[in-house]
């Protein structure tokens, strides 16, 4: 069910900013898969997939340590994946993709999440297979993405405003 995207001002510029209940895709484990990006594949590195390279190792490090951490409590898979560009395509359907393509959530469960950030176009997304919906819902992610990671995005603080979400997001799932 594709969910309208919502723009915040940011400074001048804009920052879409979107959750929806996406279809998770079939499940895999975390071997690397890719999806289309400018021509060249944006291969999954783990529960972090750092294509634009905005994060140092210790913050994916801390990420990917509360992640595993989700996973092995509640069993819902959560990535993160920066991406340099989007493309050209909408960065809904670019999510989804990239959840499909991956296979984030367990297959009849549909219970996957990607938080997608696309800094050079100033967009993000919060993306939820439809088995999580009820928690993670469009108003409740739209605040998470507003309150918790935009302020710390402004400062030029990506790490900070990721972990400050994915802290959130994982409140509720748990």
């Amino acid at each position: 069910m594709a969910r309208s995207k919502l723009l915040i001002a940011l400074a001048a510029p804009l920052l879409a900013v979107g959750c929806d209940g996406a279809p998770a895709g079939t499940p895999s484990d975390t071997a690397a898969a890719d999806v289309r990006q400018l021509g060249a594949p944006i291969v999954q590195t783990g529960f972090v997939t750092d294509a634009a390279g905005v994060l140092d190792d210790a913050a994916e490090q801390r990420l990917t340590a509360r992640l595993h951490a989700l996973e092995q409590v509640t069993h819902h898979q959560m990535v993160i994946v920066t991406t340099p560009s989007l493309g050209g395509e909408d960065i809904l359907f670019y999510t989804v993709d990239l959840a499909r393509r991956w296979g984030i959530g367990r297959k009849g469960h549909n219970d996957g999440v990607v938080v997608l950030v696309a800094p050079n176009e100033r967009k993000v997304r919060i993306s939820v297979g439809y088995g999580l919906e009820s928690t993670l819902t469009d108003p409740r992610c739209k605040e998470i993405i507003e309150q918790d990671m935009l302020p710390t995005f402004k400062q030029g603080d990506f790490a900070g405003g990721l972990e400050r979400g994915v802290d959130s997001l994982v409140a509720l799932l748990r």
